[in-house]
């Protein structure tokens, strides 16, 4: 059996997005499968210790015992695919994932917010998926099901025993772009507020007056961990979303986040042009 030795450097490494992502989809094939930790590893003739490194993204190993793994726990072929395509994929510190318009059930979103102790999001016309109504996400994406994803997706966040402090950023545009209908709007701006109010969720609205900058143009997110994890920034465009986790990728983020601060009102008066605008689709006037 492989023993895996616990203070080996070549078990036992720093984990990155990448390889917590590939843990990740390992676990939850297992666990689909329903099969122990312990019963897998036996039968693979690993260490239980192997297994767990792997599945939280802290032990590398070849794709050949991973495939193996996969058979060991009865994946269908598309599951397969997908997870090998992972785990022949170079570690950079950047990978892209790709999604059907919307990124909510992403394995190295989903994984990672669960994990991180601060997410900060900047969406440009709509307000951010974190904080939208079931009604405003159906309204903008068309599709029920993606609308149930990303209501899902907040409740598993934003509602866990310990949620992360969260910072939205939403550019005025965004309250006075019609989503829907004005009903939609306003349900969607008075949800808004509620969120602001909760201890662990600031919101900054970027009024139309702000003077303009590049940071404005592109969506921004970036997650924070417990050390030693790097932090782990997103963007999503059209039908994928790119991960890095690269110091010089992240600096880059962090400076973005930055100027959009800069040009941000304070969340007390970020909350009055919100109840604003929230009023104002109420009363039917703009």
């Amino acid at each position: 059996m492989d023993t895996d030795d616990e203070k080996s450097p070549v078990s036992t490494r720093l984990s990155t997005a990448h390889s917590r992502e590939l843990g990740e989809e390992l676990r939850r094939i297992r666990h689909t499968a329903r099969l122990a930790s312990a019963v897998v590893a036996e039968s693979l003739g690993w260490s239980l210790g192997k297994l767990s490194k792997l599945e939280t993204g802290s032990r590398g190993t070849s794709p050949w015992e991973i495939a193996t793994l996969l058979g060991r726990c009865a994946a269908d072929k598309a599951t397969r695919d997908r997870v090998m395509a992972i785990a022949h994929e170079p570690d950079t510190g950047t990978f892209t994932r790709s999604h059907h318009g919307s990124p909510d059930t992403l394995t190295a979103l989903t994984l990672h917010e669960h994990l991180a102790h601060s997410v900060t999001v900047y969406e440009p016309l709509t307000v951010p998926a974190l904080a939208q109504t079931a009604a405003y996400a159906r309204a903008l994406t068309g599709d029920e099901n993606l609308a149930a994803a990303r209501v899902a997706r907040q409740d598993n966040l934003l509602h866990r025993r310990t949620p992360p402090d969260t910072t939205l950023y939403i550019h005025e545009t965004a309250l006075r772009l019609v989503v829907g209908n004005r009903a939609v709007m306003r349900d969607q701006l008075l949800h808004l507020t509620l969120q602001a109010g909760q201890p662990h969720i600031t919101v900054h609205v970027i009024p139309m007056t702000a003077p303009t900058h590049l940071a404005l143009r592109h969506h921004a997110a970036l997650l924070t961990f417990a050390p030693p994890l790097r932090p782990l920034a997103y963007s999503e465009s059209g039908i994928t979303t790119v991960f890095h986790d690269k110091h010089h990728a992240v600096e880059h983020h962090q400076r973005r986040l930055r100027e959009l601060h800069a040009r941000a009102l304070p969340a007390a008066q970020s909350g009055e042009v919100i109840a604003h605008w929230a009023d104002a689709y109420d009363k039917g006037i703009r």
